[in-house]
């Protein structure tokens, strides 16, 4: 399906202390504890934290730094997510594991990794910290101690062979879903840390990847531009698939609003599917975003934050349809 691509913009774009060259965006993520936009400024040096009602920005300094933006993601903090009291994040530059305490903006502790980082998550049911680390086709496990703020220890990998790209942790099942780059979505249970599913995609190149965790849904989003939703309760079975915009990476869906969120870095567009009760994909319509914008995060409340690397800032965009549950 077509659809017009119109402007939504919910406040001034949101530019980043230091990114006037550009930054490395990778992903961005919503700290529902803080009521904060994370946003890791990879090649700043810098995790900023945003009000997603005003804009106002706080940052946490620290991380490796690089002369100039490259184009790429490879250097400083590309990903970051929130624990019981604390943001983990990775840096790519530095090769390590970080513990942020937010109130005090500053890095608590860090851990080295065992290879380069991509994407980190806390899996509250073991109180671990998952790393994953492509170049190596592995899953890294990190747990915490009781400290406040806690400090991380390596205890496990998880071999993932032709992956691990994205990471998503369903809360409910006791599972973590990633991808193999080509064609497969693993399932892996994090308590024996052991994959027990692998379910076929559909994707030339596996990027995004998202969770609805009440109804099992899980949103896959292929490089190529094509959108997948996967049932997790009948062994990852297609439900449906569409075609969007190519240059897709990093996708966000909103649980109450049944809205699946899809950048495409090659139109300069946001696609916002709805998603039926069945799982099917119903294009809503299109925001206009910026080339190069390929990662989205929702605040829960109707607001939507796009990476602009080229520009060094965030776009703070508005969701106007109406929800699809």
């Amino acid at each position: 399906a077509s659809a017009a691509v119109e402007p939504a913009l919910a406040l001034a774009p949101i530019a980043i202390p230091h990114g006037e060259g550009g930054v490395g965006f990778d992903e961005l993520r919503y700290s529902p504890r803080l009521g904060r936009v994370l946003v890791p400024a990879g090649c700043t040096g810098q995790l900023a934290l945003v009000d997603p009602a005003t804009g106002a920005l706080e940052t946490v300094a620290g991380f490796g730094r690089a002369a100039r933006y490259s184009g790429g993601h490879g250097d400083g903090t590309t990903s970051c997510d929130e624990g019981p009291a604390c943001l983990f994040a990775i840096d790519r530059t530095a090769k390590v594991l970080a513990i942020v305490d937010p109130v005090a903006k500053r890095i608590s502790s860090t851990v080295a990794l065992a290879g380069a980082p991509d994407y980190v998550r806390y899996v509250a049911a073991t109180n671990e910290v998952w790393v994953t680390e492509p170049d190596s086709d592995q899953l890294e496990i990190f747990s915490l101690s009781d400290a406040q703020p806690p400090v991380a220890t390596h205890t496990a990998f998880v071999r993932t062979p032709g992956g691990p790209e994205s990471l998503v942790i369903d809360t409910q099942r006791g599972r973590a879903y990633t991808h193999q780059w080509e064609g497969m979505t693993l399932a892996i249970d994090v308590a024996q840390r052991t994959i027990v599913g692998r379910w076929p995609n559909g994707c030339g190149g596996s990027r995004g990847i998202a969770l609805d965790v009440a109804r099992g849904l899980l949103f896959v989003a292929c490089a190529e531009g094509v959108a997948a939703v996967l049932d997790v309760k009948s062994d990852g079975r297609v439900l449906s698939k569409t075609d969007t915009g190519s240059g897709v990476d990093i996708v966000d869906y909103d649980a109450t609003l049944g809205h699946f969120y899809l950048p495409s870095a090659s139109d300069a567009s946001l696609a916002i599917f709805g998603v039926s009760t069945a799982g099917e994909l119903a294009l809503l319509g299109k925001l206009q975003t910026t080339k190069h914008s390929s990662c989205v995060v929702t605040d829960g409340a109707g607001r939507l934050f796009v990476g602009d690397p080229a520009a060094g800032r965030v776009l703070a965009l508005r969701d106007t349809y109406p929800a699809s549950r």
